[in-house]
């Protein structure tokens, strides 16, 4: 990418999104695109294809997704499949109709089967059974990034795909039932140490093994391979490290400052058992995560308390 080319963020207000512009302004790109959803409705095809007409983007970060955690995978399967396989398609589509350049698309690891080997390496995907508590979004990010594979190999696009691990970070979604882990953790301590509570209830038994990735390390890898790298396999996106939920759970509650006790409610699901990435062909390309948990943890604490709006999302 030229400094100057003309540079389409869909998702820009999600914190994936809005950390890929943060990097590409800091990096001194000036023509940067975005669009929010009253501007343009990712879901209706008409307007996106008239949005690509007119603008001819030469590079898309492709952010733009329905996210959430395993309520929300749960109790929402068939939006989480339809608006994702909606909007990727259109985007993806119209970008290619349009002559871009290149595209980078965004999924997650929850692509790979629920007993991958671990690490999990690129070449797992679709060998066996997904996690059934989140297969719908699972299945529809497949979907995304297989089509960039068909494009190159039909038409000689240069599409690429990028699978990051557990984000978090500014910005981020701490709705008290539709966030990831690591937000409702920050969000469930602060609260019950403003409230005085003797005690928090933490969903499942803490055994499951989890990886987190600061989301503007992931910005910078987004910048990274649009600029080195080309290929039909996707690229994983992660820090390589993993911590029990129990491990991170005490963590947050010791860096938010809570002091009671943690309880743990076994009839709730855990989850994937695992999931660490497998991250060394990004290492070979010369990129490695730099922030690390506690530092990242802080940073989204300090992000949590100086922008209350964004809690009640």
């Amino acid at each position: 990418m030229e400094k100057g080319s003309k540079i389409y963020v869909a998702g820009h207000r999600g914190m994936v999104g809005s950390a890929i512009v943060r990097e590409l302004e800091r990096q001194g790109y000036t023509n940067i695109i975005t669009r929010t959803h009253k501007e343009l409705d990712l879901l209706r095809q008409e307007e996106v294809e008239g949005f690509f007409e007119e603008e001819k983007p030469e590079y898309v970060f492709l952010a733009a997704a329905k996210v959430g955690g395993i309520i929300a995978n749960q109790s929402a399967l068939a939006d989480f499949m339809y608006d994702n396989m909606m909007l990727e398609m259109n985007v993806i589509h119209s970008a290619w109709k349009n002559g871009c350049k290149k595209l980078e698309f965004l999924g997650s690891s929850c692509i790979y089967p629920k007993f991958a080997p671990q690490p999990m390496p690129e070449s797992c995907l679709l060998t066996s059974a997904l996690e059934p508590t989140n297969e719908a979004y699972a299945l529809a990010k497949i979907s995304g990034l297989k089509y960039c594979e068909y494009l190159n190999r039909q038409y000689g696009t240069d599409y690429i795909s990028l699978m990051p691990t557990n984000l978090y970070g500014p910005n981020d979604n701490y709705h008290p039932e539709h966030s990831h882990v690591l937000p409702a953790l920050i969000r469930r301590f602060h609260e019950a140490k403003e409230q005085g509570l003797d005690s928090v209830i933490c969903w499942g038994d803490g055994s499951p093994m989890r990886e987190f990735l600061y989301v503007d390390d992931l910005a910078n890898l987004c910048v990274f391979l649009m600029n080195h790298y080309s290929g039909n396999e996707t690229v994983n996106a992660g820090s390589g490290k993993e911590l029990s939920i129990k491990e991170l759970t005490e963590k947050v509650a010791r860096i938010v400052g809570y002091e009671g006790k943690i309880m743990w409610d076994p009839t709730r699901p855990n989850g994937t058992p695992r999931k660490l990435l497998d991250v060394s062909k990004a290492k070979a390309l010369g990129w490695e995560a730099k922030v690390g948990l506690d530092e990242g943890i802080r940073l989204a604490y300090e992000d949590f308390l100086h922008n209350p709006m964004r809690a009640e999302r």
